[in-house]
């Protein structure tokens, strides 16, 4: 059985962060605390939301990473929760824990991203510009659901009242909700979804072929390897290396086939085991 340790981790943080602006509401409330700030924010929701506006931004450069953990009511606070694990499980039934991270990290940035490139650069907005705030976690968790349904388009789900679905129709179905959204309420946050969507499809076509990413390995320098002769070692020709890649993605969609028709409790031991094997590569 694969660990949830990193959506439990996220769900927690995320909790944390929840309760403590509500805890700075209860204070401001029983201290009678009128100070309101633009876009009618309370102070701590003020200091920890993404501004559209760029001078603002420049001036509170962390609300980019503050964002995406950031709730200012119960029902957005427990919708995302709710979609982050339902996206989360899915996700590390097949993907590793730190991918999970990367996932909704970045995807957070990419749509912390789009928030302030559409708002600076769509004259719609430019009326609304300097009281406009992003604040959630919606982003960076259609990230996730995103990656997940790039890197298995065919998985089988399940879901109440509309029975089985592959999880590239209900992807398509959340993209097509937040473009129609758009010109309605909210469409900051709808600009958001679709940024943090387009990162997590990218991300999983990356892993899907096997293209590692990872923000620490661009800072870290990469020791040198002492030379080793070894006089029974045959070097690995390309055709070797190609029939080898080959016979692994042939294996790796056969697999992934039999997860979308049986789910994952289908696999066998030793074909989780390549798959977890895959998933860390």
């Amino acid at each position: 059985m694969f660990s949830k340790q990193a959506v439990s981790r996220l769900i927690l943080i995320n909790t944390c962060v929840y309760l403590l602006v509500l805890l700075n509401g209860l204070n401001d409330f029983l201290f009678n605390i009128k100070d309101v700030f633009p876009g009618g924010l309370p102070a701590l929701v003020y200091y920890l939301a993404l501004p559209a506006d760029l001078i603002q931004l420049v001036a509170r450069p962390w609300t980019a990473f503050t964002t995406m953990f950031l709730h200012a009511s119960f029902w957005h606070f427990l919708l995302n929760m709710m979609m982050l694990y339902f996206s989360g499980v899915i996700f590390l039934s097949v993907l590793n824990q730190s991918k999970l991270w990367i996932s909704y990290i970045a995807g957070g940035f990419a749509g912390s991203l789009a928030f302030v490139a559409a708002y600076n650069f769509f004259p719609a907005f430019e009326n609304i510009l300097p009281i406009s705030y992003a604040i959630g976690a919606s982003a960076a968790v259609m990230a996730v659901l995103f990656t997940i349904a790039a890197y298995s388009p065919n998985m089988s789900l399940r879901l109440f009242l509309f029975g089985q679905i592959q999880l590239k129709y209900l992807a398509l179905v959340f993209v097509l909700i937040d473009v129609l959204s758009i010109t309605a309420a909210n469409p900051g946050g709808h600009i958001a979804h679709l940024g943090g969507a387009l990162f997590g499809v990218f991300y999983g076509l990356m892993l899907r072929k096997k293209i590692s990413f990872s923000i620490s390995s661009l800072f870290k320098r990469k020791p040198r390897m002492k030379k080793k002769v070894n006089s029974n070692f045959r070097p690995e020709t390309d055709d070797d290396y190609r029939n080898r890649k080959a016979a692994e993605n042939k294996r790796l969609d056969a697999i992934l086939d039999k997860i979308s028709k049986g789910g994952y409790e289908s696999l066998t031991k030793e074909e989780k085991d390549f798959l977890f094997r895959h998933g860390k590569k």
